[in-house]
């Protein structure tokens, strides 16, 4: 598979990195529904023989399962994988989930982080969220000595915006900003790309099928079973009117995919992988098969034609919004 640099100083990655979001399961507030363990094995060992170098996770995600499960995975294969984890969300007694980005905090779950994934170092940490806003400085210092100490090789932040990710580059280098960006949420292209660009700061998307709305295999019924304890069944992507215009998005790709004997899923991420100042995506998986399915679109390098078409296929999807 392709890679390219993480940032100006960072890590070669492949063009696609694995997602665990959804492998953490079910009980917690932001989960996807029960998901069996054996499977997230089996798809993290799948997205490792098909090329993919780093996989992504958060001490949220199950919390805390998800860096279990993917800890049990690279058992005895650590050197082949980077591991990138996040910190800043965890849970209280009574199950709520909580903002912490002071020092003390930091450093706890960075101690816990390494326990469950059994390693001595994450390859990346990443500030989940910029939340409290107050404490992102104190945060960002603490991970910056975690750098220093060896318990971290880079540092990076998710979700945040321009002005945040200056405050802390002030302490310590950024080495990547993980954000959303799909064909159907394009917020960062007008001042976040460019100013990471600018910067030497690497991109890795998260959600660039929208939660699997682009995959191709999403359908109405589907979306109207999504059980109550999958945080989909919640989004509004996923409800009306956004549904159908999403899903006749997809419709319009289709025929764009299947010339070239390609997913919609495939042609998402190749669009995706094609912008200006993206590194690289973030794809989850919950059953053998989908990883590899997904990974050759790293190497595909969109005509363009195609490009042409899928802009047509995005303007009439806004068109259709007025």
């Amino acid at each position: 598979m392709t890679t390219h640099r993480l940032g100006k100083n960072g890590p070669e990655i492949s063009r696609i990195g694995l997602g665990t979001w959804a492998i953490g399961g079910a009980g917690w507030k932001f989960g996807w529904g029960v998901q069996d363990d054996a499977d997230s094995v089996a798809v993290i060992h799948e997205a490792m023989e098909a090329g993919i170098t780093w996989i992504d996770t958060a001490a949220v995600y199950g919390l805390g399962h998800s860096e279990e499960v993917v800890g049990r995975a690279v058992k005895g294969k650590r050197d082949r994988v980077l591991l990138a984890t996040k910190c800043g969300r965890k849970p209280v007694p009574g199950g709520e989930i909580v903002s912490d980005l002071s020092a003390a905090s930091v450093r706890g779950e960075l101690e816990a982080s390494l326990r469950r994934l059994g390693t001595d170092h994450i390859d990346l940490y990443q500030v989940h969220w910029p939340q409290p806003e107050d404490q992102i400085e104190e945060a960002w210092a603490e991970i910056g000595r975690a750098v220093k100490a060896g318990k971290v090789r880079y540092a990076g932040v998710s979700n945040f915006s321009v002005e945040q990710m200056k405050r802390v580059h002030a302490i310590h280098p950024v080495t990547s900003l993980q954000p959303p960006y799909s064909m159907l949420r394009r917020d960062i292209e007008s001042e976040i790309l460019p100013f990471c660009a600018e910067q030497g700061i690497g991109v890795i998307c998260y959600s660039p099928l929208q939660m699997g709305l682009l995959s191709g295999t999403f359908s109405r019924e589907r979306a109207a079973s999504l059980a109550g304890d999958d945080l989909r069944s919640r989004n509004d992507y996923f409800a009306e009117p956004s549904l159908s215009r999403n899903l006749a998005l997809v419709e319009r790709l289709r025929p764009v995919a299947a010339a070239r004997g390609r997913s919609v899923g495939e042609l998402a991420l190749a669009w995706l992988l094609s912008r200006r100042g993206v590194t690289a995506a973030i794809v989850g998986g919950r059953r053998p098969g989908q990883a590899r399915g997904l990974a050759g679109a790293a190497d595909w390098v969109l005509s363009t034609a195609e490009l042409s078409r899928i802009d047509q296929a995005l303007a009439e999807r806004e068109a259709a919004g007025q």
